[in-house]
């Protein structure tokens, strides 16, 4: 088989998602850490000089102290980094909810909720802090009967979590093709075909009868999307409900609360972790007919 792939390979302490967000490469298919060594993947044809610049500025911006940090760069097969990727994820606990690969059996509470998920070139396990502040909110906040909008959703590892949890339904929106078809595998091997849709695109493209307004908004995606959609994601959710926004850095918080307060939403709650901040937002009732 021809080498059709580039693997970088840096060995630092740092979280692949950080990375990976400030490097904002979209031809990025992979990444993850392991012992002390971030994993990307480019196609042979996507890489170039100018993007191992990219990636070493980013290094010196976010590690400034160490110079000179060992990177390197290779050639592999497709099916040796999938396989790698693969070999990587463990299952994972968070509250009730247990997230696994389904060649890792796990034995379950009584009140655990189980979504099975194999990784492959989708982002979206749950491991990154990103997601895992909102897949605990929804534990709090999922009280049955909910229409839920996930835009990017990627893998679909919220939407159906929200659905598992007790949501009535769940629509997910993303443009890239490939997860798409990624996520409509996950939701079918879940049981959930017939309470979750996938719509490849972006939330613009959603014909207007399938667009219901949602009693919980979710958008893990990074700073510039989340502004350019803000008002998008306000007028998709019924007044009353919840917007859950997560992918951003603690400095870009205060930004992305101004920008959501100027459409009239109240930031109910905010969660940290690992440099990343998850903020809830509330679209107020109407008080209309009120005497």
């Amino acid at each position: 088989m021809s080498n059709d792939w580039v693997e970088v390979c840096i060995k630092v302490s740092l979280d692949a998602g950080e990375l990976l967000s400030r490097l904002d490469d979209s031809a990025v298919q992979g990444a993850w850490e392991d012992e002390g060594v971030v994993h990307f993947y480019w196609r042979d044809d996507q890489w170039n000089e100018t993007r191992l610049a990219s990636v070493r500025l980013v290094l010196a911006d976010l590690v400034p102290l160490i110079r000179d940090i060992p990177l390197s760069v290779r050639p592999v097969p497709a099916q040796d980094w999938n396989e790698a990727w693969a070999r990587s994820v463990r299952p994972l606990y968070i509250g009730r909810l247990v997230i696994r690969p389904s060649w890792e059996p796990v034995a379950l509470g009584p009140k655990d909720v189980e979504i099975v998920l194999d990784p492959k070139q989708a982002f979206g396990t749950g491991h990154h802090a990103t997601t895992r502040m909102l897949l605990g909110w929804l534990q709090k906040d999922i009280h049955g009967g909910e229409r839920v909008l996930d835009v990017g959703t990627g893998s679909a590892i919220l939407a159906m979590a929200a659905v598992k949890l007790g949501a009535a339904s769940a629509i997910g929106v993303e443009i890239d093709s490939v997860a798409v078809d990624y996520a409509k595998e996950y939701i079918d091997q879940n049981g959930l075909k017939n309470r979750i849709n996938i719509a490849c695109g972006t939330l613009a493209d959603l014909p207007p009868e399938r667009v219901k307004l949602a009693d919980v908004v979710l958008a893990n995606l990074d700073r510039q999307t989340i502004l350019d959609l803000a008002g998008d994601l306000v007028s998709s959710a019924s007044e009353g409900a919840r917007i859950m926004v997560s992918g951003i850095l603690v400095e870009q918080e205060p930004e992305i609360v101004e920008r959501f307060s100027s459409l009239g939403m109240l930031c109910s709650e905010r969660c940290e972790e690992e440099g990343w901040v998850a903020i809830k937002l509330l679209r107020p009732e109407s008080c209309d007919g009120d005497v």
